[in-house]
């Protein structure tokens, strides 16, 4: 039906209602504010989602106006969830995961409201609804890309070059020379473009995924290297002369002192080079592979112009970056427990 020379569907006035009511519950209940108002948003946001297949291109000002209250309801939502102080631990935990969630969760339903309400071709940008659809229907491709990317080239590369990086900074340690020596030379080799260091790898190790996980190693060597370095130099003075008190020998030392020490810096690079493996691996992948990969998907529908695949795999590749930099924090926690920054 139209009003005011605007077309309009019963889900706009149920839209208007979720926020009004929402937005007088609390002015009766102060106190309960953003959680009214964030109930309020979300019925209106799963309202103007129902309308967008009956207004698409009929959109006027009503329609918006209602997406800016819902947001502000839902912004006021997060800072309600933001502010709450509980006692348990796992309560906390679980407030920490849902302020992120309900924020991500927003960003797609303005993403959905705006690309297909402002009529964005989907070679441009398509909505998150399209991605979804793409995801679901083509799981054993996105399984095999994700086997042959993350599980083969990622992983093994990550273990490699974290594991060559360690052991070469107990080495630099150890005989001092090496700093001067190899420290410039890892500042420089880290600094080469990864399009440049690629194709060499592919050349190298083949088109499978030894090449990419080469590349993956060259990537994550450098910043383990240097930040075990530097956590194996953050042990106090006062610490290392009691441990020479004690009589203890160099290995004594660093087992017992400057390891423990080193562990926020050694987890440091850990993070950073769960985020670096996964960069290198595509990337690699754009310069040779076989007919599977995150890489190769990627370039070869861009192609194509089907930016709907294209996006299915950028979101696979981000759950599984998160989820592994997830795991590596998780496991900080549990070793470095007794660092400052996780002190309450």
């Amino acid at each position: 039906m139209a009003m005011g020379g605007e077309l309009m569907t019963p889900m706009l006035p149920v839209a208007a209602l979720a926020l009004a009511a929402a937005g007088l519950a609390a002015m009766r209940l102060p106190a309960w504010r953003g959680w009214l108002m964030g109930l309020g948003a979300h019925g209106a946001a799963f309202a103007l989602l129902s309308a967008l297949p009956l207004l698409a291109g009929h959109l006027g000002a009503a329609f918006w106006a209602l997406v800016i209250a819902a947001w502000l309801g839902a912004w006021s939502f997060a800072e309600a969830l933001s502010g709450a102080r509980l006692r348990s631990g796992m309560g906390r935990r679980a407030l920490d995961l849902a302020v992120p969630l309900v924020f991500g969760a927003w960003i797609l339903i303005l993403w959905e409201i705006l690309v297909r309400g402002l009529g964005v071709p989907a070679v441009l940008l398509p909505p998150p609804s399209a991605i979804w659809l793409r995801l679901a229907g083509s799981l054993p491709t996105l399984a095999a890309d994700f086997r042959q990317t993350f599980l083969k080239a990622v992983l093994v590369g990550y273990a490699i070059g974290c594991g060559a990086g360690f052991l070469a900074a107990i080495l630099v340690d150890r005989v001092p020379f090496l700093r001067r020596g190899l420290l410039p030379v890892g500042n420089l080799v880290s600094a080469l473009p990864i399009v440049g260091v690629a194709p060499i790898m592919v050349m190298w190790f083949g088109f499978d995924w030894p090449s990419k996980a080469a590349v993956v190693v060259i990537m994550t060597f450098f910043p383990m290297l240097v930040n075990t370095v530097a956590g194996l130099a953050a042990a106090s003075a006062m610490e290392r002369d009691l441990m020479r008190t004690y009589a203890a020998g160099y290995w004594q030392a660093l087992a017992k002192l400057r390891l423990p020490a080193a562990l926020p810096f050694i987890f440091n690079a850990l993070k950073i080079n769960s985020t670096l493996a996964l960069i290198g691996a595509i990337v690699a992948e754009f310069f040779g592979t076989p007919i599977v990969g995150m890489g190769f998907r990627i370039s070869t529908e861009v192609g194509r112009m089907n930016i709907d695949m294209v996006w299915a795999e950028i979101a696979v590749a981000a759950l599984a970056g998160s989820a592994f930099y997830a795991l590596v924090s998780a496991l900080e926690r549990v070793l470095t427990f007794w660092h400052p920054s996780y002190r309450t």
